[in-house]
């Protein structure tokens, strides 16, 4: 084992504290300064090569201990658009920010494995800790890859991991290939012309033809994407109107799209503007169609993958093979798309919610796991130093 118990027994304390000091001061994506200068801060103080802004406010620390290869180690540090409900007493102390994904706990963990690093030097090589801004939709990743990451840090592969309240705590999860969706969205305005509700003649009903377009909608994955493919379209507002007797001159459909491979996301966004387009022209309303690709499907590398998983297994995880990929979305893809890599879920159960434990991600009253801190971090460490065996990782 390439860690022990023993080895950050030490560093939970601290750990614990800094990470619920994190949750308490969350901050929203690109506006993580407090965040990022308690990171830039502690890398500094352990004599680590620190660059910051990068990104907007992203950290790298740079450790290196010898002339092998290099490893890229990520950990997201935003927080979430939303109110805390959970009444702990490191609870949120600012009103609609909330740390209700976990960031708070990737920051400390990867911390932690920084400090533990940083003692032990049991690698050939460097690490670079990448602390990463705006993964929340944002796509913080792909600004720090645009400012020139892997140019101004090299990485061999990359690795990054997630808390998962879906898995016990004790258990990791990843695969080879998709990990995580790719995630777009559509904003579609139908518009008439309005007028009086007992009039409907005189105009274009854009309330009808927006509900028929919602339907339609949700027949294109059943009707126009391989069965042997997965994929999600969700319609989640539609929104026209201000009083019961007028025809709204224009009603707003907005949902999103999660698949896995660039051929369905083509096909699916060619039928939802037929669709559009079709319904606009039988009902007699314009209809124009806004649809962004955000973020790009997470793809793990093969030989990393494998690696993640013997990393799991060294420091006592029970680690296995992920039977599915998850339709949530990660920005971790864009640096995948740059780098070999791969993405762990690191279980943080327990799974039952009436016992308190378990809150799923991005809930109001979800908490980090204290629990799941020494786990990461021994996980973090050991990628870095299994990766940077010589011959583990390709040229």
């Amino acid at each position: 084992m390439l860690t022990t118990d023993n080895d950050v027994a030490d560093l939970l304390p601290d750990l614990v504290a800094l990470r619920r000091d994190l949750h308490a001061h969350p901050e929203l994506a690109f506006a993580e300064h407090r965040t990022a200068g308690i990171v830039a801060d502690a890398l500094r103080a352990l004599g680590l090569e620190v660059h910051e802004g990068i990104g907007g406010t992203g950290v790298v620390g740079v450790l290196r201990n010898g002339e092998g290869g290099s490893v890229g180690l990520r950990a997201d540090m935003d927080a979430l658009p939303m109110a805390e409900q959970s009444g702990l007493p490191h609870a949120s102390l600012f009103t609609g920010v909330h740390h209700g994904c976990g960031h708070d706990g990737h920051t400390a963990m990867l911390l932690g494995a920084a400090r533990h690093l940083a003692r032990t030097r049991r690698f050939n090589g460097t690490v670079n800790f990448i602390f990463q801004p705006a993964e929340e939709g944002r796509g913080g990743a792909r600004a720090m890859v645009q400012e020139g990451l892997f140019d101004r840090f090299p990485c061999d592969a990359v690795f990054a991991l997630h808390n998962w309240p879906d898995l016990p705590l004790g258990q990791a999860q990843t695969r080879a290939g998709p990990i995580m969706a790719a995630a777009d969205r559509f904003d579609i305005a139908v518009r008439g012309r309005g007028g009086h509700a007992a009039q409907p003649h005189r105009t274009p009903d854009a309330v009808l033809a927006a509900s028929q377009l919602v339907c339609q909608l949700n027949t294109l994955v059943a009707r126009r994407i391989d069965p042997t493919e997965s994929a999600v379209l969700s319609v989640t507002r539609i929104q026209g109107g201000s009083s019961h007797n007028v025809m709204p001159a224009e009603v707003q459909i907005t949902g999103t799209v999660r698949s896995f491979d660039a051929v369905s996301q083509d096909l699916i966004e060619a039928a939802l503007k037929d669709c559009a387009a079709g319904v606009g022209l039988a009902g007699g309303c314009d209809v124009e169609v806004e649809y962004l690709r955000y973020y790009p499907a997470t793809i793990n590398s093969a030989a990393e993958a494998m690696l993640a998983l013997d990393a799991a297994a060294t420091v006592g995880l029970e680690a296995s093979e992920a039977p599915r990929p998850a339709f949530t979305s990660e920005d971790f893809a864009f640096m995948l798309q740059r780098r070999p890599g791969a993405y762990l879920w690191l279980g943080q159960g327990p799974r039952a919610a009436d016992d308190g434990g378990y809150r799923p991600l991005h809930h109001p009253c979800y908490d980090f796991n204290d629990r799941l801190l020494p786990l990461g971090l021994s996980w973090f460490v050991a990628v870095a130093e299994m990766a940077l065996q010589p011959g583990r990782l390709r040229p």
